[in-house]
């Protein structure tokens, strides 16, 4: 069966793209001890880091938490029935075409075996049936045809009321092309333009549009264009997803620090950086100073503009690189509560539910039907475990009132939620998520830019190919390696991606290039 899939793939062109060039005449390692400072321990920092200590650099990672993680960080709870938990910022959708992303993790799991098939995960509305995307035909272009007859969504009769024209730039997605027509365009008015019905724009494209932690108001229609194209018109792995059935301290970060000191990294966190020096030296907060030959920036947008407006010796020497930080914008907050209750739910309902229509309440996770950790809870209390998430949330309001509209909103869609109590919670608001605002591609710093030695990465980071969230910052912080790499000649690391072009897009018989240098 998975060879009949590949050669499917291969027929149609929907095999994974290979987006670095070969070089297997180049030494796999660094021809000297080289030296790399990684600021940031999210997805990106520690994909830079291991990749490169892989190569035999001696890389030091810099993290100013308390653990490795970014946004996929964790802490522990202590409920008040004395038992320990492990909570994080959010529930995160492990999608089969992130592909850099799963062959990070492969280097502590190399089968992956602590993923496991979420399975169904609807959309759920107070006005509309339920909607469901799981086990959809995988291989473009059948997928959007048996979502055309499948979803109640798209009637055809009503379809003929939509403008097909302005459909047409969701299939010819070019990275350079599209940026260019549509990146000074809000989602909110591409979408206006397609004269979707209400029931599809809400259960479709609305819940879509807003998984990404930006109002469609203020949200680049390009960035929608390019992350429909990623997550479903060019993605031959379909719209399943798949969940760690641990805490992502214990499945991802402890793992994957164990194997960069293995390599012979230093690894540190409670480390904040506070001003590059070129030359290179990283300072940090206390006043001590690191001196390395590569220094990559991964941290959220607010710290990389916070880092660079306080080198001013960067700042003198690259004025244009310290522009394009200091432009960067962070998102609406996202606010997480996670809800120890006293009953379970309804049992058919889904692991994870996609809600539509709510003013604050974004999304729905059962954490005891899908994490060891608290199904064992729930087994021994006879409770559950809810998280309820926000992503685009208002601004100035604290988490615990966002906390108690969420619940409220979804009482209304989930009627058995009135017979439970809540026996412990943990909120919190989140406000380093990136912004894709409009007219912001053409000024977005890329991986590489311009202080020679100095790098980015990032779920933030201007791509040269389709890919978002997770899937974007472990591919950033590859391209980082791979431009160290470079200057080493040393083999890259392989990078792969969707098909970079849409299935109605003209044509392009060069490779793309990795963006304008910053």
């Amino acid at each position: 069966m998975a060879k009949r899939s590949t050669l499917l793939r291969r027929i149609t062109g929907n095999a994974p793209h290979r987006f670095d060039a070969a070089h297997a005449n180049l030494a796999y390692s660094v021809d000297r001890r080289a030296t790399a400072v990684v600021i940031g321990g999210g997805i990106a920092g520690v994909t830079a880091a291991l990749t490169l200590a892989e190569r035999g650099m001696a890389v030091t990672l810099l993290e100013r938490g308390h653990r490795l993680g970014g946004r996929l960080t964790t802490w522990p709870k202590r409920l008040r029935d004395g038992s320990a938990q492990v909570v994080e910022h959010g529930f995160h959708g492990f999608f089969r075409q992130y592909y850099n992303w799963r062959n990070v993790l492969r280097q502590v799991d190399p089968d992956l075996a602590f993923l496991r098939p979420l399975g169904r995960y609807p959309v759920v509305s107070r006005q509309w049936p339920e909607e469901d995307f799981t086990d959809l035909f995988g291989m473009p272009p059948v997928n959007l045809l048996s979502l055309l007859v499948r979803s109640p969504s798209l009637r055809w009769r009503e379809l003929r009321h939509m403008d097909s024209r302005a459909a047409l730039p969701l299939l010819a997605f070019a990275r350079e092309e599209t940026y260019r027509s549509f990146d000074t365009m809000s989602a909110a008015t591409f979408l206006d333009n397609l004269g979707l019905p209400e029931r599809a724009r809400a259960m479709l494209f609305d819940v879509f549009a807003h998984s990404f932690f930006n109002h469609q108001a203020e949200m680049s229609a390009a960035e929608m264009i390019m992350q429909f194209h990623f997550y479903f018109l060019r993605n031959p792995e379909g719209l399943d997803m798949d969940a760690p059935d641990h805490d992502y301290e214990s499945a991802i970060w402890s793992p994957l620090a164990a194997r960069l000191t293995a390599l012979g990294a230093d690894v540190r966190t409670d480390s904040p950086v506070d001003h590059l020096e070129p030359g290179w030296k990283v300072c940090l907060a206390g006043g001590s100073r690191i001196a390395a030959e590569h220094v990559v920036l991964a941290v959220d947008p607010a710290a990389a503009r916070e880092i660079v407006a306080a080198s001013p010796d960067v700042v003198r020497t690259s004025p244009q690189f310290a522009e394009r930080v200091a432009a960067l914008r962070t998102a609406a907050p996202y606010a997480v509560a996670r809800i120890w209750l006293d009953g379970d739910v309804a049992p058919d309902r889904a692991p994870f539910t996609s809600v539509s229509g709510e003013a604050t309440l974004d999304s729905v996770t059962l954490y005891h039907r899908a994490e060891q950790e608290s199904a064992r809870w729930a087994a021994r209390t006879g409770g559950s475990v809810l998280e309820l998430h926000a992503y685009a949330a208002p601004t100035r309001v604290d988490a615990a009132t966002l906390a108690d509209r969420m619940r409220t909103e979804l009482t209304a869609i989930w009627p058995e939620m009135r017979r439970l109590s809540v026996v412990d919670s943990d909120h919190r608001v989140g406000h380093d998520a990136p912004a894709f605002d409009l007219g912001s591609d053409a000024t977005r710093p890329s991986v590489q830019t311009g202080p020679a030695g100095l790098y980015l990465a990032g779920d933030w980071v201007r791509m040269p190919f389709p890919c978002a969230l997770m899937e974007r910052a472990a591919s950033s912080g590859l391209l980082a390696a791979n431009a160290i790499l470079a200057r080493h000649a040393a083999r890259p690391a392989p990078v792969l991606s969707v098909r970079p072009n849409g299935l109605l897009a003209r044509r392009v018989s060069r490779r793309p290039k990795v963006g304008p240098s910053a």
